[in-house]
C-alpha cells in the first residue's frame, strides 16, 4: 500500500514540475513576444521619426528637384556650388571665380545648383550660418538669390562672433530690391531653417566635407580657378 502511495507521490512530482515548466515556458514567450512588440514598434516610430525630419521642409523658389540647392541658370552642364556664408574661403572663391561663374551663366553654358550649407556655426555665438543660408532661401522667394548672396559675402563677418544680426540681413536684402516687410517676415520667421538643415543634411551625405566645393558634372574641381572651372566646363561639355 506505502509502495503504491509512494509512485502516486513521485507521479504527482513529476506532474507539477512539469506544469511549472510549462508555465515558465509560457510565461518566458509570452516576455519575449513583448519585448519583440516593443522593438518593433520602437523601430517604427524611430523610422517615422527620422523620416519626418529628414522630409518636413520648405524649400524655396527656384529650388531642385531634391530640394538641396537654388538653381541658377539652364545651360547643359551642371555646376554644383558648396558655400557657408561665413567661409572666408568661400568669400575668396566668390572673388576670384564668381564672375566666371556669372559669365558661363550668361553665356549658357552652365546650370549651377547653389548649396548654402550651414557647416560653421560653431564658430558663431548665433548659429550665423544657418540664419544666413534660410535669409537666402527668403532672397530666392523675392527673386534676388544671387545678388543678396554676393553681398552677403561682400559683408561677410568675422568668424567667432555673433555674425549679423536679422535686422543687417534684412537690410542688405533691401539693398539689393527686397521688400522690406516680406522679406523681413521671412528672415525673422526663420522660414527656411527646416530647408537650410536638409540642404546642410544631405550635402553631408554626398561627402561634402568642406566648404567651398565645386563640382562639375559630379566631378571636384581641386583648385576652383576660373581657369580650372572654365575648363572642367569645356570638357563635360564635349
Amino acid at each position: 500500500m506505502s509502495s503504491r502511495k509512494g509512485r502516486k507521490d513521485a507521479a504527482r512530482v513529476v506532474r507539477e514540475q512539469l506544469a511549472r515548466e510549462r508555465r515558465r515556458k509560457r510565461t518566458l514567450w509570452i516576455s519575449l513576444g513583448a519585448v519583440v512588440v516593443l522593438v518593433i514598434a520602437g523601430l517604427i516610430g524611430w523610422s517615422v521619426w527620422s523620416g519626418q525630419q529628414s522630409d518636413e521642409y520648405t524649400a524655396p523658389p527656384g529650388a531642385n528637384d531634391a530640394g538641396t540647392g537654388v538653381v541658377v541658370g539652364s545651360g547643359p552642364v551642371t555646376i554644383d556650388i558648396y558655400e557657408d556664408y561665413l567661409c572666408p574661403a568661400c568669400k575668396q572663391f566668390e572673388q576670384s571665380s564668381g564672375a566666371t561663374i556669372a559669365q558661363l551663366i550668361s553665356d549658357g553654358k552652365v546650370r549651377v545648383v547653389y548649396h548654402p550649407v550651414a557647416f560653421l556655426n560653431r564658430y558663431s555665438s548665433t548659429e550665423y550660418s544657418t540664419r544666413s543660408s534660410a535669409a537666402s532661401g527668403c532672397a530666392a522667394e523675392g527673386g534676388r538669390f544671387t545678388e543678396f548672396s554676393k553681398a552677403l559675402f561682400e559683408r561677410q563677418p568675422p568668424e567667432g562672433g555673433a555674425g549679423l544680426s536679422n535686422d543687417e540681413l534684412i537690410d542688405i536684402g533691401v539693398e539689393v530690391g527686397l521688400d522690406r516687410d516680406a522679406f523681413g517676415s521671412c528672415v525673422r520667421d526663420g522660414k527656411y531653417q527646416s530647408w537650410t538643415d536638409h540642404v546642410t543634411d544631405e550635402a553631408t551625405r554626398a561627402n561634402i566635407t568642406g566648404t567651398p566645393s565645386i563640382l562639375v558634372d559630379g566631378e571636384p574641381v581641386r583648385e576652383w580657378t576660373p581657369e580650372n572651372i572654365t575648363a572642367a566646363v569645356e570638357a563635360a561639355g564635349r
